[in-house]
Parts: structure tokens; C-alpha cells; sequence
């Protein structure tokens, strides 16, 4: 067992009942005081009362509703043992730390549940050195984890692909001969990729109204969500050099969710030939907090069984799984009640994240530590645990209503979407928090 992962441990940290943040969660962030704030260029300017004075704009993990500096803990003294390189918590972003390697990750995990164990004194009993470490998480704004290189998006659920395919061409041939013998994919924009609470415009493109083929243009009137997650690369190779399933693992940090929101007008318009482009490219929302595949062991389950054999390359590894991971879709009107919209589970995913990795690789195609693959849109067998907007309405057909009588084809402006998500089983939970964003007006 990894030891940060045992089940038994309880923290000095009080961690409210259902918290996604046990001690044996430990993600991994990047949180900044709300009394400090950004210049945009990186740096963070220190402004007006006491906790300006004290320097959290890094790395940071959580228990509870309590966010801890790493970078405290290492110049007090608390990490010396794992002889991490001097001031790699000093940084804007998680990278120079993740290209530690999994070894480092792991050691790191166990130091920290370590230290904040509950018959632990060193840190527990040191109240000058917790004023310097311990924030409470109202006091600290979440900021984007890892400076993304490039994203990559999937189409692994099988469940959605089937129902777009229906919508968008032939009942009879909504998987296209590819799709079930390999992970299909397009390389997405990693400068639109936003954190948590970050709003954004209404996108505008080309789109063809009913029953025309002039395109007209102007903002989208089908924007729509993907409930999606991602992997963050832990691990780079070089131009050439293809990543097994059986070694595909050692190369993803870890998890966080994804919000791949879309235009469905304009994609219908533009993805003949080459697919998915200002459809998409205008905002994808994550989660701030990486969920280590280390803390998600526990929550292995067998993949979807696929039985159009694959080629060699792409079969399973022993050992490489699914996750069992619940996820949440809400959608909040202005003025209105949240109301949940869908529950899925990452479980259901057709290609698994070896394989993606695998077959994004096989052609030599390097990848670098920090850069983003998300699963594709993740849809359940049944119409409660469809993973869009297009699928849960069937196209704008079938309208979310609202208890108070508002209803929703797709996405309006003032709405927020809230996804949420977390593993569970009858000894622990590990969350990832949220991805929530609000569409503002196109500009």
C-alpha cells in the first residue's frame, strides 16, 4: 500500500464530514492570499494588511478547508529530508516540481501525511510555524496549476460518440470505422485553458441557420458543456520515442476536471474535413486542484470490455485500469437555484488513459511535463448520465426545465455550470473540488 494512501489515518486538521480533501487525498495546487494580487506578468504584488505579508503565490496542497504553502514548509525546515532542489516551491507553476518524478511525487505525499498526522506534534504544536503555512481556503485564490505546453482532447466515450454520431449523421453508422479501433483525438488551444472561476465571452463564428447552406455569422446560439477530465503529463520524452501502456502511467501526475465548452452551430459548420476548431478553442474550464494517480489507487475498476480486438500497441498493460470516479454536472441560471443536470462516471470510458497515451505517442510525437490530455465528453449508458447539452436535451428537443419554469435548450448568458467530482468507497473519498465558470455576453 502507499503509505499516504492508508485508510486509517485521521489528521490534526479537522476535515468536515464529506470534504473532498482528506489526508489522504493530498492534491496538489497553486493558490495565491486574495490580499495579493497579479500585475500580468507573472509576479504578484503584495497589497494592504497583515496577510499580505506572509508569502503564499505557489504550490500549496489542502486538507480540509486548509491550504498549506509548500514552499513554507520547505524553508522552515519540514521537507528536509526529501532533498527537494532549493526553491522549487518558489515558482509560478507546479512544473519544476512534477519533473521530480513520480518517486518524488510519492515521497512527498507520504511526508506530508506524515506531518500533518493526527499524533503528530513537530508542525501541530508549532503555532508560529503553522501562521506561516496554514491558510484557510477562503483566504486563498486558486490560480492555473501547470503551464501548459500543449492540450490534446479525446473522443473515448463510447456512450457519447454514439449519440452525436446519431444526431449529427446516421443512426445506422454513429461510429465512424475508425472509432472503435482507435482513441480519435484533435489538438486543442492550451492558451484558452482556464481555471475554476474564471469567466468567459460568448463565443462568435460562422453558423448556418435552419434549413440554409449560407453561413451567417455572429455569437453561438447552441453553446453547450463537455463533461470531460484530464491528465496532466508527469513525464517528458523525446521527439521518436513512443510510450508503451505498460509505461504510460509513470507519465501522468495526475487528474483534474475538464469543461470543453463548445459551440455546437459553429461546429456543425466547420468540422468537415479537419474537425473541431473556433468551436472550441475559445475556453476550457479546469478544476485547480490535481488529484494524484497515486490518491485514485484505491478506486481501480476493470474497463469497459472492447471487443473489436485492437492492435498490440494499444491492448492493456495487467494492472491499467479505469477509475471509478462520480461525476456531477449543474447548471445555475442567474437568479435561479443550481439544479443537477447529469451524473456520469469516468468508469464508462471506452479508451482508457494508457491507451490514449499510447496511441498519442506511437508516432514519435514527444510530450512535455505539464501538457494536457482530456478523455473526450463523458456519457453514461442512460439518458440522466449524458455528459452535454446537446445529448441531455437530444439536440434542443427535450428542454431542461427548472422547478421555477426557466428552461434550457443550451447555454444562455448569466448561467454557470458547476462540475464536480470525486471517488468514493466505505473508507475514504478523494475529491477534485470543482470547474465552474459563467458565460458572460460575447464582446
Amino acid at each position: 500500500m502507499i503509505k499516504a494512501n492508508d485508510p486509517g489515518l485521521q489528521s490534526w486538521i479537522e476535515v468536515p464530514a464529506n470534504s473532498d480533501f482528506p489526508i489522504q487525498n493530498l492534491p496538489f495546487g497553486v493558490g495565491a492570499l486574495t490580499s495579493l494580487l497579479h500585475n500580468g506578468q507573472g509576479e504578484i504584488l503584495s497589497i494592504g494588511g497583515d496577510l499580505a505579508e506572509v508569502d503564499l503565490g505557489g504550490p500549496v496542497t489542502i486538507i480540509g478547508n486548509t491550504v498549506i504553502s509548500l514552499e513554507a514548509l520547505q524553508a522552515i525546515g519540514y521537507l528536509s529530508s526529501l532533498n527537494l532542489p532549493e526553491g522549487v516551491f518558489s515558482t509560478q507553476y507546479l512544473n519544476e516540481f512534477i519533473e521530480l518524478g513520480k518517486p518524488v511525487w510519492r515521497a512527498l505525499r507520504d511526508r506530508l501525511s506524515e506531518i500533518f498526522r493526527k499524533d503528530n506534534p513537530e508542525l501541530r504544536d508549532d503555532k508560529e510555524a503553522r501562521k506561516k503555512c496554514l491558510f484557510n481556503v477562503a483566504d486563498v485564490q486558486m490560480l492555473m496549476p501547470v503551464k501548459i505546453g500543449d492540450y490534446t482532447d479525446f473522443y473515448s466515450s463510447k456512450e457519447h460518440a454514439t449519440n452525436v454520431g446519431t444526431m449529427f449523421r446516421d443512426p445506422k453508422n454513429a461510429l465512424l470505422p475508425n472509432w472503435l479501433h482507435l482513441p480519435v483525438a484533435y489538438h486543442g488551444r492550451a492558451s484558452s485553458v482556464i481555471v475554476s472561476g474564471q469567466n468567459f465571452h460568448r463565443p462568435k463564428g460562422q453558423m448556418t441557420p435552419p434549413n440554409t447552406e449560407t453561413p451567417v455569422f455572429g455569437p453561438t446560439k447552441a453553446l453547450d458543456i463537455e463533461l470531460e477530465t484530464a491528465f496532466i503529463i508527469g513525464k517528458s520524452t523525446e521527439l521518436g520515442q513512443s510510450v508503451s501502456t505498460k509505461d504510460a502511467e509513470d507519465h501522468i501526475f495526475g487528474m483534474v476536471l475538464f469543461n470543453d465548452w463548445s459551440a455546437r452551430d459553429i461546429q456543425r459548420w466547420e468540422y468537415v474535413p479537419l474537425g473541431p476548431f473556433l468551436a472550441k478553442n475559445f475556453a476550457s474550464t479546469i478544476s485547480p486542484w490535481i488529484v494524484t494517480l497515486d490518491a485514485l489507487e484505491p478506486f481501480r475498476v476493470k474497463a469497459p470490455e472492447q471487443q473489436t480486438p485492437v492492435l498490440p500497441y494499444l491492448q492493456h498493460a495487467p494492472g491499467n485500469t479505469a477509475v471509478d470516479i462520480n461525476l456531477e454536472v449543474y447548471l445555475q441560471p442567474e437568479n435561479t437555484d443550481a439544479l443537477k443536470i447529469c451524473t456520469s462516471n469516468y468508469k464508462y470510458m471506452y479508451w482508457t488513459m494508457d491507451q490514449q497515451l499510447a496511441h498519442h505517442t506511437v508516432n514519435g510525437c514527444n510530450i512535455n511535463v505539464g501538457d494536457m490530455m482530456a478523455s473526450g465528453t463523458i456519457s453514461g449508458p442512460t439518458p440522466d448520465s449524458f455528459g452535454s447539452l446537446l445529448e441531455i436535451t437530444w439536440g434542443g428537443a427535450n428542454p431542461i426545465k427548472f422547478p421555477n419554469g426557466t428552461e434550457r435548450k443550451y447555454l444562455q448568458d448569466g448561467d454557470t455550470v458547476i462540475i464536480k467530482g470525486y471517488a468514493k468507497n466505505d473508507n475514504v473519498r478523494i475529491g477534485f473540488g470543482e470547474a465552474k465558470a459563467k458565460v458572460l455576453p460575447a464582446l
